[in-house]
């Protein structure tokens, strides 16, 4: 094959993708831009990691009003839910609620996963 032909083969011939650009930190912009849901979350989140668990109770209950399909708003509220009833020993409401939205969590999604934003 002459020179020539390879040289345009290596010219037409289709390129490769370039490699994906490594995930970055979500700014609190696009966050707000995610929505309510995704703000209240994050916002839960952050009171959860403070061990303010009301706080964080009534970020969650915002998030899983504004979008009632959120495995996310779901989990955590049940992980907090259980967290207040963790105290004691015995089942109380605070762990049946959180029983109900584990439950609802991995039905609306089987396959979640948490993230708290490590």
């Amino acid at each position: 094959m002459p020179l020539a032909a390879v040289l345009l083969l290596v010219v037409i011939a289709p390129q490769e993708a370039p490699p994906p650009a490594p995930p970055q930190a979500v700014a609190s912009s696009e966050i707000q831009a995610a929505g309510p849901a995704a703000t209240a979350i994050a916002a839960g989140q952050a009171a959860y990691k403070k061990r303010r668990f009301r706080a964080a109770l009534a970020d969650f209950e915002k998030a899983l009003a504004a979008d009632p399909q959120s495995a996310s708003a779901a989990f955590y509220l049940g992980y907090t839910f259980y967290k207040l009833g963790e105290p004691s020993r015995r089942v109380n409401e605070n762990k049946e609620r959180a029983r109900e939205l584990f439950a609802k969590a991995f039905t609306l999604d089987p396959g979640f996963r948490p993230d708290w934003g490590r």
